[in-house]
């Protein structure tokens, strides 16, 4: 019987360890991020962790994963963009992030994210809807929600004694995506349900506003009403079995009838983007073609609304199956009919490395760096090919590239290291391995490595301010233990 193999939907935390805002200042310029405005900048990082804990928390301790994939979130990206910009938000500026969770359940946790779970996403019928979630969270930041959830999250937090622990999980590293990069986070319940009993009162603006956004933006603003027909049925489930969207958004029958008049005042016809719907039938089919099992997915080829998108969904299934052959069959399928399209080359590129034709994969993976050229998850798979096919000079020059674009991405850090360490340049690759594990919380570990870099590296230099900002947080976290 055939394995599968673990789905890589590049799963990553990026998230940084907290600390003092001078020193999430300091480490995040040295690393080639560019210059924060300043220590409130850096404050709000950190009120950014302590916010999605809170909002992520349960009664008892739970995961959390953060999806990362750059076909993904392009998809999403096109499908918030006319809702941010009617907002009077950048779509540069705004990222909407996706959780693995199956639960139904969206939020923000500072003025730059908004989070939607995978289950949501799967649920949704089309991509009206999803965009009137993204206009109900945009909402929460135009009106200035955040300040005040902030507050009334650092009483809950202190309420709760709460611990934050960032922890990207080892499956990171071995590959198993069903364990990587997780936030362990635990809270009491009781801080938890003080936290979003302030939130309900500012649901009923956060509606008005988003169908607001949505007829500025020409968008069909009865995609809120398909998103609060989902919910209604959660009012007959005890609270042990509603989603955290139930709680901290309480769709009452009344709230329902508000939205029907909104929407009825509005007067727009009923209408579906087509473009937007593609990407969100594509956005949609690679959660389900990696979340779900591969049989259930080539049973439902016929359902992807494309046939790019059909041969896309195909190719990952057989992927999974561990059928080189039929999985480049499709991709290949896909990339006949979109072939300026680098996020197809990023999968066919996968499949290759992950087929163990690292030398293929690297060529393919340097097309679709061609076609997107900023994307950090595409330089990073380039330089994942260059590294497991010899060329390790290359990989060290892409994989720096990508580190300067996604500064705080462990999977990149851990292949950085790995191409240093064949380069012979074992100070770059302490300092590497040192900034990845206090990513992931192994602050023990995290110290161990800076200090060996700290001793090699040019004092004063960027890699060596790097360290000694890891070393100084291992050193207060040992205190804290």
């Amino acid at each position: 019987m055939k394995g599968s193999t673990a789905p890589r939907l590049e799963f990553r935390m990026s998230l940084s360890h907290g600390g003092s805002a001078h020193r999430l200042r300091a480490k995040y310029e040295a690393s080639g991020g560019g210059s924060m405005p300043g220590p409130r900048a850096a404050l709000r990082l950190i009120a950014t962790l302590c916010a999605l804990a809170i909002l992520l928390a349960a009664p008892a301790a739970r995961a959390a994963t953060l999806l990362r994939d750059a076909d993904l979130e392009h998809a999403l990206t096109e499908i918030a963009a006319p809702v941010l910009r009617a907002a009077g938000l950048s779509p540069g500026q705004v990222d909407v992030l996706v959780i693995k969770d199956d639960r139904m359940n969206a939020f923000v946790a500072d003025t730059t994210r908004i989070f939607v779970n995978s289950g949501l996403i799967l649920k949704l019928p089309d991509a009206k809807s999803l965009q009137a979630v993204i206009a109900h969270e945009a909402a929460h930041i135009t009106g200035g929600h955040i300040t005040r959830r902030v507050d009334n999250m650092r009483a809950a937090r202190n309420a709760a004694g709460l611990g934050l622990v960032l922890a990207a999980a080892a499956g990171a590293a071995s590959g198993n995506a069903g364990a990587a990069a997780g936030l362990a986070i635990g809270a009491q319940g009781s801080a938890l349900r003080s936290f979003l009993g302030h939130t309900r009162a500012e649901e009923s603006s956060a509606d008005i506003a988003s169908i607001r956004t949505l007829v500025q933006a020409g968008i069909d603003p009865r995609g809120a009403l398909q998103v609060q027909e989902i919910f209604l049925g959660q009012e007959a489930l005890n609270v042990g079995r509603q989603d955290p969207y139930m709680q901290s958004h309480p769709l009452t029958r009344d709230r329902f009838r508000a939205t029907q008049g909104l929407v009825a005042a509005a007067k727009v016809p009923e209408r579906n983007d087509p473009t937007a719907d593609y990407w969100f039938l594509r956005a949609r089919g690679k959660l389900s073609a990696f979340l779900r099992a591969p049989g259930w997915t080539l049973g439902r080829l016929e359902d992807s609304g494309s046939r790019d998108i059909a041969f896309m969904r195909e190719a990952v299934a057989r992927h999974r199956q561990i059928d080189l052959p039929g999985a480049l069959r499709a991709i290949d399928g896909a990339i006949a009919l979109r072939p300026k399209d680098p996020y197809y080359h990023d999968l066919k590129g996968q499949i290759l490395l992950e087929g163990r034709r690292p030398a293929d994969s690297a060529r393919v993976y340097t097309q679709a760096r061609a076609l997107a050229p900023r994307n950090a998850q595409v330089l990073g798979g380039l330089g994942r090919a260059q590294l497991a096919s010899g060329q390790f000079a290359a990989a060290l020059k892409t994989l720096e590239e990508a580190r300067g674009r996604d500064w705080a991405d462990p999977r990149i850090l851990r292949d950085l290291s790995v191409a240093y360490a064949r380069a012979g340049n074992n100070a770059m690759a302490s300092e590497a391995t040192a900034q990845r594990y206090a990513l992931e919380g192994r602050m023990k570990d995290a110290g161990l490595h800076a200090k060996r870099a700290v001793d090699l590296l040019p004092r004063g230099s960027a890699p060596w301010n790097r360290a000694q900002d890891v070393l100084d947080a291992s050193e207060r976290a040992a205190r804290k233990r």
